[in-house]
């Protein structure tokens, strides 16, 4: 190999990645503020032509993921994610070891089409509502869940931001290849799913197996929904404990109202009933109970018992029929209070029919020092009230529509539109057929199905604004001009040159190995989408001074910048650390292990497929 001659420029790079590298691991400055800073350095130092500097943000890979994030919004907004994850969970029973599977395969698999923490996030609330109905601890079940949907990420070209930018940087990298090499051909969309799937498989194999060693059993640790129901618990001494009970033919509510079932016994409440194929939420109080509707009652449990014996009610504790109606994202309990000149005040809660004109149920009143719970429908609601309700999401965000209330309560704010359901998934599939059995460049079939969604109103322009992840954005439109400029003035070539001597005559594995654990390393000071754009033409120079298949190595670099369990850097495990009352400890101990695993599950698949 002829010898690489170092050049200002190459010093000037290197500076620049010494910055860079000093921004992300210092955070003197958010990362994508740092992202900007170093895209003007570049532009200043002339190291990357003025003509192609914000070439990044009209990239394949940056509109790519603006069209993934669109359509798992849009996805979203339908509920199907949640009813199909809700579906699956009911299966798992209430024990550990079939609980866990289940999360973590389900979760694996929606990550593979939607950004990690994003399908972290949608589980985050059914997990919670699992772990308190099965009685295991939160911090059994998290940890699984959000290694689980980073591991998914590694299954298609789409699940995370490295294997989205891992093409473009390709297609860079052919522009500049030595004569003679041959261009680097692109991945599809399904290339890493085997190498994705076994490492999904891995990882549950390795909780099924350790969990009970590795995870802290913290059942002090809340998720905010539990910390929530606590709150109304000890002020208003309302239990947010729910049941489900079908009504036999020979019970004593057959064929009675609503209210009336609720007066026989106080402080139970009819949340939901399901008659055939109809689920009313807060149904009126003067709905008539039929023979062989599902009931699901919220109380103390010691009352609720009571109320099932009298009224003749096979009670069972945990939810089937209403697990996703009831679920905490879509429906709860929240406050709200009667402000000054409130056209409410004055007016009992019988009169205002809250259940039948805004679908909401009207749980405890205080005034003052004074709790009301009994008798609620005859008491006059005056200014300063605070109301206690149960309701769906979207009906109280309704209610907060009007002037005549304030709500107090911090809840989901998104609207779910089932009968969408089918436009979002015909335009899924639609944007994935396309990628698959088309020329269309990825960029562009995705963005058809993220377009069909917002034109057929799945998800409304301004929400699709807003379900983008604008600082990725900018990250990864910021760096690709740094990796253009790492290969484009021989820096990457350079410091391959010195790898290569350094480590001497060494097996490709052995190569591929120290790639990826100086990936791994760097993901965890820096970001993903920093570390893929620094090392893979690092890779592919590497690899052509060795022998090797610069898209293999490339890839791998890809792949390793999802090995980020040690510390929780990673979005998905700093939002899981919270609720599930982790330590850093704990991710250390659960995280080191996992990315063993990770690097010895890689190469050989890496090499076994490619």
């Amino acid at each position: 190999m002829t010898p690489i001659a170092f050049t200002q420029d190459m010093l000037a790079v290197l500076l620049i990645l010494g910055l860079t590298i000093y921004f992300f691991v210092s955070e003197v400055v958010r990362v994508d503020v740092a992202a900007l800073i170093i895209l003007i350095l570049i532009g200043v130092t002339g190291v990357v032509p003025a003509t192609e500097i914000f070439d990044g943000f009209a990239s394949n890979a940056v509109i790519s993921i603006i069209a993934v994030m669109i359509m798992g919004g849009g996805l979203d907004r339908t509920g199907i994610m949640t009813q199909l994850a809700s579906r699956i969970l009911r299966i798992g029973g209430r024990t550990e070891k079939r609980i866990i599977p289940i999360i973590s395969g389900t979760v694996g698999v929606i990550s593979s089409f939607m950004q990690n923490i994003g399908a972290a996030a949608l589980f985050l609330p059914v997990v919670s509502r699992i772990s308190v109905r099965a009685e295991i601890p939160l911090s059994r079940l998290l940890m699984p869940m959000g290694f689980s949907a980073i591991l998914g990420g590694t299954m298609t070209m789409v699940g995370s931001s490295p294997l989205i930018l891992l093409n473009d940087l390709i297609a860079n990298a052919n522009a500049r290849l030595p004569a003679g090499v041959e261009p680097m051909a692109a991945f599809h969309l399904f290339s890493v799913t085997p190498i994705g799937m076994t490492m999904l498989i891995g990882g549950i194999v390795y909780f099924m197996l350790l969990a009970p060693r590795l995870l802290p059993d913290t059942h002090e640790a809340t998720a905010d929904t539990a910390s929530t129901a606590k709150y109304f618990e000890d002020r208003y001494g309302v239990n947010g404990m729910m049941f489900e009970a079908t009504v036999p033919a020979d019970s004593a509510l057959v064929d009675k109202t609503i209210r009336d079932a609720e007066n026989a016994k106080g402080n139970v409440w009819i949340l939901a009933i399901r008659s055939g194929r109809e689920t009313v939420l807060e149904p009126p109080m003067d709905y008539t109970i039929p023979a062989g509707s599902t009931l699901a009652l919220m109380g103390e449990a010691e009352q609720v018992e009571e109320f099932a014996e009298s009224t003749g009610l096979p009670l069972a504790t945990n939810l089937e029929v209403f697990l996703e109606t009831l679920n905490p994202s879509h429906s709860g309990i929240s406050e709200i209070v009667i402000p000054p000149a409130s056209e409410m005040a004055g007016r009992t809660v019988r009169e205002l029919q809250m259940r039948k004109n805004y679908g909401i149920q009207v749980l405890a009143i205080r005034r003052r020092e004074e709790t009301i719970t009994h008798d609620i429908s005859q008491v006059s609601i005056e200014e300063g009230d605070t109301l206690v309700l149960h309701s769906d999401w979207e009906d109280l965000h309704r209610l907060a529509q009007n002037r005549s209330v304030v709500v107090v309560t911090n809840y989901p704010h998104e609207v779910v539109r089932p009968n969408r359901v089918y436009h979002a998934l015909g335009f899924f599939l639609l944007a994935i057929g396309l990628a698959l059995f088309s020329d269309m460049r990825l960029s562009l079939a995705l963005l058809t199905g993220a377009v069909g969604m917002i034109a057929s109103g799945v998800i409304t322009i301004d929400e699709a604004y807003q379900s983008v992840g604008w600082q990725s954005v900018f990250l990864l439109a910021s760096l690709l001009p740094l990796g253009i400029a790492v290969d484009t003035t021989g820096t990457a070539a350079w410091i391959a040159q010195i790898t290569l001597q350094a480590m001497g005559d060494v097996p490709i594995w052995v190569l591929q190995l120290a790639l990826a654990a100086l990936a791994t390393g760097f993901t965890l000071l820096m970001s993903n989408v920093g570390a893929t754009v620094l090392l893979v033409p690092l890779a592919i120079n590497i690899a052509l001074g060795a022998g090797g298949d610069p898209a293999v190595f490339a890839l791998v670099v890809a792949l390793a910048a999802s090995n980020s369990f040690i510390i929780p850097t990673h979005q998905v495990n700093a939002l899981i650390m919270g609720p599930g009352g982790y330590r850093v400890a704990d991710f250390m101990r659960a995280g080191g292990f996992m990315t063993l695993l990770f690097l010895a599950i890689l190469i050989p698949m890496v090499n076994l497929i490619f």
